[in-house]
């Protein structure tokens, strides 16, 4: 089994995969797209974080590949239908990070809010300015979260604590924490809000989804920050409402185009911009939040490999296996239309192997058959399993 994984994954992650026998490379930083499909040719399971994408290029050069391990909260950058039509397992850890995430969205409310990053700017200048001016306490005001999933709904939390009001909008229909509003419009969340937090994901709906006209809807002296996509917000146009004064700062921690190593330069629309806290994708990247993330997604990557478990996959039907006990056991990703079942029920009998278990989960569009067989499984079989039309992938487990 080789493992790659790539830009600098926590090493808990790497000494569980090595710990069952298999052969792992680690890199620290992210590859190009040429590079990676010059090694993912003999791959069995990739690694990566936000910065690496993977489409169907990438895909087609890796046919040994079966699963992919997102070592981060989203799932954006992976083409997931590409991923089901080649039968590839997609885990990320949707829970690892987001309270580090909270945590900085949280502290760049108060800092935006108290000035505290102007006057640590002008304190290096050797300018003591003290004043009140442009000072405020969060308590009582209005705090906008645009996405109310796994970060948002604790973003709302941890702000009520601090005595804020809350208002959200998700297109889902999402739960409430606390006394947190749901907004009917976009449109009526930005101007109410005092404070704007975006967390959603990077999708055709979400790209630009701040431009200049929200930035003009928002209330006059309000701040905004970012720690979901680069794409989401409209930086040139950002800037300019921050040097007009119609926003009062501005916290990024993402940005559309990021750099594949710190070794890269990199450039903003922001950089120099006075009243904007800039972070380097950060959120989620806490000491704790990334040994959290190495462990949850390998172990994901473990159970998958070893004994078929998809519980927790992004793409394929949700099935949680035991451990086979001396038993050989068949792994059918396949189309899920009429007749597939009773095909591989038949090409068992013909071929004499006495089935010991069965487990089935499908979604509109595939199924996940699993069987443990009591004999080992001939070669035959298998080839007449995968020439079938309808199977999409065919694993054996020993």
């Amino acid at each position: 089994m080789n493992i790659l994984l790539l830009e600098k994954i926590h090493s808990i992650a790497a000494k569980k995969l090595r710990g069952l026998g298999w052969n792992v490379k680690t890199k620290g930083s992210a590859m190009t797209p040429a590079e990676l499909k010059k090694v993912l040719r003999n791959v069995s399971a990739l690694g990566i974080r936000s910065k690496t994408v993977i489409d169907s290029e990438i895909l087609d050069s890796a046919p040994k590949l079966q699963a992919i391990g997102l070592f981060c909260i989203g799932h954006d950058h992976v083409d997931l239908d590409e991923a089901s039509h080649r039968g590839i397992a997609v885990f990320n850890a949707p829970h690892s990070s987001a309270r580090s995430v909270c945590e900085l969205v949280i502290g760049h409310i108060i800092a935006l809010m108290r000035g505290t990053h102007t006057a640590n700017q002008k304190m290096h200048s050797g300018v003591w300015h003290k004043t009140a001016e442009h000072s405020f306490e969060v308590r009582g005001k209005t705090l906008g979260i645009i996405g109310y999933g796994h970060i948002g709904s604790q973003v709302s939390a941890l702000a009520e604590s601090l005595g804020m009001e809350i208002i959200f909008y998700d297109l889902r229909d999402v739960l409430a924490f606390g006394t947190a509003r749901r907004c009917r419009s976009l449109r009526e969340l930005l101007i109410e809000a005092d404070i704007v937090t975006l967390h959603v994901p990077d999708t055709s709906a979400t790209r630009n989804l701040i431009g200049a006209n929200e930035l003009k809807i928002m209330k006059k002296g309000s701040w905004l920050i970012n720690t979901s996509r680069g794409k989401v917000v409209k930086l040139p146009e950002l800037k300019l409402a921050l040097e007009s004064g119609r926003l009062r700062g501005a916290a990024i921690d993402v940005f559309p185009s990021e750099p594949g190593s710190n070794k890269i330069k990199w450039e903003t629309p922001l950089i120099g911009v006075p009243n904007v806290i800039l972070t380097p994708h950060i959120a989620g990247n806490t000491r704790e939040a990334q040994k959290e993330i190495g462990e949850n997604a390998s172990e994901k990557l473990i159970k998958f490999l070893s004994i078929g478990t998809t519980t927790g996959s992004l793409n394929l039907p949700q099935l949680e296996l035991p451990q086979p006990e001396k038993r050989h056991r068949l792994i059918h990703v396949h189309r899920n239309v009429p007749g597939v079942i009773s095909e591989i029920g038949a090409t068992l009998k013909r071929h004499k192997m006495n089935i010991a278990g069965q487990r089935l989960e499908t979604t509109k569009e595939l199924g996940y058959l699993v069987t443990d067989i009591d004999h080992a499984i001939p070669s035959a079989l298998i080839k007449e399993i995968t020439n079938s039309p309808n199977t999409i992938r065919v694993r054996v487990l020993s």
